[in-house]
Order: structure tokens, then sequence, then C-alpha cells
């Protein structure tokens, strides 16, 4: 198509459309420009979506999880549907196992909201559904991941578990 575009993002340069430089790697996104509004090509869901902040920091997040952390692209959801009190919601990126158990999800969020105790709850709702082991809640720019445990309160990690880390943990201890 004559409007598409590679764009590669770096965090050292100012030319990311949406906000401040993220706090992700670089990744090489294809944008196009709609009949009224740009667009981003979605590595899960294969088609062009409308391109908005907290998209922006979406799809850097899947490049992240797939690219750098060995998520299998197949087992990775983009607005994963809930429903929560009767109400449908979606998660913006679930992470599964091989046998499909939900592992990880990330809440996406536009760089310029802040990290604050309503972003937190409405992860906590979508989690009670999911159950993920680990949770991450970002904005592009500041990244807070909880790790929950059976039997002991959650945790902060410092860093993201990369897939096979993350599957063999939810496996549990081999007998």
């Amino acid at each position: 198509m004559s409007g598409e575009r590679e764009l590669p993002t770096n965090p050292e340069r100012s030319e990311a459309p949406f906000g401040p430089p993220l706090t992700l790697p670089p990744t090489a996104l294809t944008l196009r420009q709609g009949e009224s509004f740009a667009e981003v090509f979605c590595r899960s869901r294969r088609k062009y979506v409308k391109l908005e902040p907290e998209e922006w920091v979406r799809q850097h997040w899947l490049a992240y999880l797939t690219d750098f952390l060995g998520y299998p692209a197949g087992l990775v959801a983009v607005e994963c549907p809930l429903k929560i009190n009767g109400m449908k919601r979606r998660a913006d990126i679930v992470c599964h196992n091989r046998a499909g158990r939900p592992l990880l999800m990330v809440e996406c969020k536009a760089p310029e909201v802040a990290l604050d105790e309503k972003v937190y709850q409405q992860a906590a709702r979508y989690n009670m559904v999911l159950q993920v082991p680990v949770l991450v809640i970002s904005n592009g720019v500041q990244h807070h991941a909880l790790q929950f445990f059976a039997d002991r309160m959650p945790q902060f990690l410092m860093t993201i578990p990369s897939f096979s880390d993350l599957e063999a943990d939810a496996a549990g201890p081999s007998h």
C-alpha cells in the first residue's frame, strides 16, 4: 500500500508520534495513513488498527514480549475479552502457556496516564478473572510488575520473566 512504511522507534529520538519516548526496546512498526487517522499494523491481531497513544504502548509491549522475552506470538492474545460483574471488558495483552492457561497480563495505558490506584484496581479486577501469576501495568515509560503466589503476598518484580522461565515456574516442581 502506498501509505505504508516501517517506522523504527528509538528512545533516543523524539519522532515517536504519541508522547514521550518509551522505555521499551526500539521496534519497527508498520504505519499507514487511513482515511481519517493513522493506523498501525497489529502483529497479534494481524490487521491495521487506529494508532492511539495506548496502542503505541501496546504494540511496543507485543514486540518486547515476543522478540525479547520469547513469548510465542500464537499464545499472546490482544484485547482479550472478559466478563466482570456481567460487564464486558478487555485485557490489553494476555500471554498463555502451551496448555492455554494465562501466565502474564499487561495492562497498557497511554504515556501521559499516571499509574495510580485507579489503574491498579482495574488490573486487579481483570486478574480476579484471569488469575495470572504475573501482572504488568505500563504506560510505556513506567512499568510495574507483580508476581502472585498461592501461599504469600504478591511481590514487585525488577524484571519481566521470559516465557520459558514463567512456563517452568507455572508447571511447578517436578516430582
